[in-house]
């Protein structure tokens, strides 16, 4: 990734009043609540791996 991809909110009080924080990449800080925090890309998941299943009531249950 060669752009800096920016968040829409903060993710602890939601605002939107955001701002890249320090030099490091990720970095960003809330105008709102004050807080700073770092974003990171950890990769794709596969597709199988997006959903979750929940043990169906009555099937196999002991």
């Amino acid at each position: 990734m060669s752009e800096r991809l920016v968040p829409y909110s903060c993710p602890y009080c939601a605002d939107e009043d955001l701002r890249p924080h320090g030099e490091t990449h990720g970095e960003w800080e809330c105008r709102s609540c004050l807080r700073a925090f770092r974003l990171k890309f950890l990769g794709h998941l596969a597709r199988h791996d997006t959903t979750t299943t929940a043990p169906q009531e009555g099937r196999n249950a002991r």
